[in-house]
């Protein structure tokens, strides 16, 4: 039993349906009720069952929305996995204040703060918390420095919190690269560029597809992955190995 952000669609979909699959109640969150309504239709063939949270996690009160629908029942959750985001290309002569604001409170603020608020659900056997981070957190890109810096604090904030909560809640994070979702087809649209030069910088000469990460994703929650907290893994087609 868990929660996922950003679950209506893309890896946080794809991961839900998995985890749906093998017989998790999974709680979804996102802030589009058509996109939520579509979901739990995607996910209504598996052994466990899946159940959407209209909320908005980067402010307080759509977090404490999650943890009231999760909770209900004084009810436990075992995972957390902080899908929810958003990727903004802009000139750093560009930014200003309320994009700033924007990036980090989709970004920063709601993995913070969500994490804060779910700690009270936590069961006492094993709890994962994933965060899901970016390539961009490992290394410069072009035309996106809020971005890269709004996921570099994800990654910093998971070892910190690793260490935080141990030995009680494992933390981890994933660096995925591009990945075939709505988000990178709405960017591939706004930058006017194709898949297939985005593809060519990949040594897999191709993007990656959400199933891929969701399996990694399912994989680290899994208690048989105990031994790994405060781990910052990159699924990237082997972007940043060069």
């Amino acid at each position: 039993r868990g929660i996922i952000t950003g679950g209506t669609s893309g890896i946080g979909l794809a991961a839900a349906k998995m985890l749906v699959r093998d017989g998790a109640h999974v709680f979804i969150v996102g802030r589009d009720a058509e996109k939520g309504k579509a979901a739990l239709t995607a996910l209504s063939d598996g052994k466990g069952k899946a159940t959407y949270v209209e909320a908005d996690v980067s402010t307080l009160e759509g977090c404490q929305k999650v943890v009231e629908a999760a909770g209900e029942g004084n009810a436990k959750v075992d995972f957390l996995v902080n899908c929810a985001g958003m990727y903004q290309e802009e000139a750093l002569q560009d930014i200003t204040e309320a994009s700033y604001s924007k990036m980090m409170d989709e970004n920063v603020k709601s993995t913070i703060f969500l994490t804060k608020a779910v700690l009270s659900l936590l069961s006492d056997d094993s709890p994962s918390i994933l965060n899901i981070a970016s390539d961009a957190a490992l290394e410069g890109n072009y035309g996106c420095a809020v971005y890269a810096a709004s996921k570099g604090a994800v990654v910093a904030f998971t070892r910190s919190a690793a260490l935080d909560l141990s030995p009680w809640v494992r933390v981890n994070c994933l660096c995925p690269g591009d990945v075939n979702t709505p988000l990178v087809k709405k960017q591939l649209e706004e930058g006017g560029y194709t898949v297939e030069s985005m593809a060519s910088i990949y040594p897999v000469g191709r993007i990656g597809e959400p199933e891929e990460v969701a399996h990694v994703i399912c994989a680290v929650l899994s208690p048989l992955n105990g031994f790994m907290t405060g781990a910052i893994l990159s699924v990237d087609g082997g972007l940043t190995a060069k």
